[in-house]
């Protein structure tokens, strides 16, 4: 056996350990991936010049040279705020914990739709959301890379999605305050780009329609999911002549900022107004008076989400799937009958 002094200063790499035992580097790959090819003579000295120089294999390369990794990427679309987004945490706190459970490594790309993206590394894709970066998802798919959308019901491409059923989550919220008697019911959108804001927007009109009332132009303000914007269409809407008695929120932190500008203005929450938001976040409990909701299963999408797309990485036998996750209506104080 050639000996050969190696740095302490350098890393060892897959070569030096070639050289030291006197085969090639693939022969030193399938030893250390344990292919049954190598002969047993080269498989022992592999070994003994492994562990003498310490050489520590790349997992990466073991994986590529199994021709599998166990990398998932979840790709965001990038935006102002997105690590205060209570979205996108609970997306990383379901994503991560799955991923810990099924021994995948996870990468986080907050990404611009028209940032490239290496998919070389990647054993599979999460979607969160598809916001003007659908040629990523159909690159991706061209390539032959896993994916699974989540938050967004993709019906045009073969591909496997879960979602929340925004529709029937708005339909219950204007259910429940036309339930309580509310007549003059508003709705502060979302960014209706995404499909989320989209859908509630249409479970609004759908809801105002089962139940008899009236949709008015005035009563719907749409905004891009910022609490600035939350906060103008709040004096817009309760500066009416005929403001509303009730106002569903496309989201809990736009509805936390409705509720500020209520106390700026010295109205009483539910006395003067009603309002619903949307998500379940947790802040809401802790508003002056505690927020009604709609509960998003977002933890279970994102979990969902990592099991499937590890199905579809590990078995060629894997289906497509198109799931839709049901929302819950979540009573607290913010809603009461109109005075």
């Amino acid at each position: 056996m050639r000996t050969r002094r190696i740095s302490k200063k350098s890393s060892v790499s897959i070569d030096d350990v070639a050289r030291e035992s006197g085969v090639s580097a693939a022969t030193v790959s399938r030893v250390i991936n344990k292919a049954p090819s190598v002969k047993e003579e080269n498989r022992r000295r592999v070994l003994l010049v492994i562990k003498k120089l310490k050489f520590q294999p790349s997992v990466f390369a073991q994986r590529l040279a199994r021709g599998k990794s166990d990398i998932i990427s979840l790709v965001i679309p990038r935006y102002e705020g997105v690590f205060y987004s209570f979205y996108v945490l609970e997306l990383i706190r379901g994503i991560g914990t799955m991923c810990e459970v099924l021994k995948l490594d996870l990468l986080l790309h907050l990404t611009s739709a028209k940032s490239p993206l290496n998919y070389s590394t990647m054993g599979g894709i999460i979607f969160a959301d598809i916001i003007g970066n659908r040629l990523q998802l159909e690159s991706a798919l061209e390539k032959g890379v896993p994916c699974v959308v989540i938050n967004n019901f993709v019906e045009d491409i073969g591909i496997s999605c879960i979602s929340i059923d925004n529709v029937e989550g708005a339909k219950k919220a204007v259910g429940y305050l036309a339930e309580l008697g509310h007549k003059r019911i508003a709705h502060i959108t979302g960014d209706v780009t995404t499909q989320a804001a989209w859908h509630r927007l249409e479970g609004y009109k759908a809801g105002l329609k089962m139940n008899g009332l009236e949709l008015k132009e005035e009563y719907v303000v749409k905004t891009d999911y910022s609490r600035g914007q939350a906060r103008a269409a709040a004096y817009k809407l309760l500066g009416l002549t005929d403001s509303p008695t009730a106002i569903f929120v496309a989201s809990d932190s736009m509805a936390l900022e409705v509720m500020a500008v209520a106390t700026e203005i010295n109205k009483k929450i539910p006395l003067d107004f009603s309002i619903i938001g949307f998500d379940d976040n947790p802040t809401g409990l802790y508003a002056p008076v505690a927020l009604t909701t709609i509960r998003q299963p977002l933890v279970k999408m994102a979990e969902e989400g990592v099991k499937h797309l590890n199905k579809l990485m590990t078995s060629s036998s894997a289906k497509i799937i198109k799931r839709v996750l049901p929302c819950e209506l979540v009573i607290r104080e913010s809603c009461a009958p109109p005075r």
